[in-house]
């Protein structure tokens, strides 16, 4: 395969946010980044200035665009903005804690920590199984527009998670043993044959920040 034919994809999950800290589940509720969430997209974006961007896309929830708006001005490049980049549609649990959901619907996180691909969360969420062919559609499509260049996709953990597993022929049922860090640096490369898997979870343009910057909230 001619590297013509291959984009490089520098995939971010955005920076922290308030709700993040809480561990609140925020789906597509579009909660701002918070100050540490900004310094981390600042560092972020010092950290790949030395490493040309052609294209950004983000999510169109503030935490994401914000995040690739900082990038982004650093590579004098456009933000793209799309909902087919969003977060899993949490429904009714967003804005709930993980243990407000455990202890009021214990039936449905059984399913959730589960994995199962088919359940929806209560009150039009999302299933694994559709979260995973929306995210693997959008990224094929950028992928095909931008041969030969290297793209920035600001996205929330939940699609990060979808692509990882993409890229590394994992099930939706397999158990997580990456990390989805805010602002880490994480490359795929795309073909026509699906994604290859680069590199995860580079957080050294963190280390100077305090301790949140390295959080692997599972909270999207």
């Amino acid at each position: 395969m001619s590297i013509a034919a291959a984009t490089r994809l520098l995939i971010i999950r955005h920076g922290e946010t308030a709700w993040n800290a809480e561990r609140r589940i925020q789906g597509h509720t579009d909660i701002p980044l918070n100050d540490t969430g900004r310094q981390q997209a600042r560092a972020l974006a010092e950290a790949l200035t030395d490493s040309p961007i052609h294209a950004v896309y983000s999510s169109d929830l503030q935490r994401a665009e914000e995040t690739g708006r900082i990038i982004a001005a650093s590579h004098d490049a456009k933000v793209i903005t799309t909902p087919q980049l969003r977060e899993r549609h949490f429904g009714h649990i967003e804005g709930k804690t993980f243990i407000d959901f455990e202890v009021h619907f214990p039936e449905e996180s059984l399913r959730w920590r589960k994995r199962d691909p088919n359940w929806a969360p209560p009150g039009g969420g999302e299933s694994l199984a559709q979260l995973r062919d929306r995210i693997v559609q959008t990224v094929n499509d950028i992928g095909r527009q931008h041969n030969g260049e290297h793209v920035a996709i600001v996205s929330h953990g939940g699609v990060l998670d979808m692509l990882y597993r993409s890229a590394a022929r994992l099930g939706l049922q397999a158990a997580r043993t990456w990390y989805l860090p805010n602002c880490a640096i994480n490359r795929l490369l795309w073909t026509p044959d699906g994604l290859t898997l680069i590199g995860w979870g580079d957080t050294r343009h963190l280390d100077a920040l305090d301790g949140p910057a390295l959080q692997d909230s599972s909270v999207r």
